[in-house]
């Protein structure tokens, strides 16, 4: 019973040392003079665009890296109906592991949006050819379902009244 205050003393002060420290202020000394801050400039930051897909290790190993893997995969890639009518979205993550004769073994859907897309993922991948590597490769390969924009209706602008009815008529 005793030893509660004591490991409860302990304790806080321990918290307390460390509180201190982070409120601790750390002047450094400098030969030269201290360069002013300054304001930041309207230079634009330079980032990744949002389409790159990030760099898998395993593509390497594809016939022309990475971009021709997902050309191939975009171009083999078919929209599940039922997804495509409850308008999902979003990515499928499938894990394998590439051997060192170039064969694919233990394919499966990690991350499986639903509405046919894991299955379509998985027959995508397993479409996929890949040279030998040196070592057996456990990889997970991001497959993207995106549907596209809807197009734009034509612009309807000029509305012509007549008999409490009204026409549309598009602009030209």
């Amino acid at each position: 019973m005793k030893k509660l205050p004591i490991l409860l003393g302990i304790g806080l002060l321990a918290c307390s040392t460390a509180a201190v420290a982070q409120k601790t202020k750390v002047k450094i000394k400098t030969d030269g003079p201290v360069p002013e801050a300054t304001a930041p400039t309207d230079a634009p930051v330079q980032t990744a665009p949002a389409h790159a897909p990030k760099a898998i290790p395993v593509a390497e190993y594809y016939q022309g890296g990475q971009e021709a893997m997902y050309a191939f995969i975009e171009k083999e890639l078919k929209y599940p109906v039922m997804a495509r009518r409850n308008r999902i979205q979003g990515q499928c993550i499938v894990s394998f592991t590439l051997n060192t004769d170039g064969t694919m073994s233990g394919i499966k859907l990690v991350k499986n949006i639903g509405g046919g897309c894991g299955e379509e993922a998985l027959r995508v991948v397993r479409l996929l050819k890949f040279n030998k590597p040196d070592y057996a490769i456990l990889t997970s390969l991001p497959i993207t379902f995106k549907l596209p924009a809807p197009a734009k209706p034509p612009q309807l602008s000029n509305f012509a009244h007549s008999n409490n009815c009204f026409f549309l008529c598009p602009t030209t």
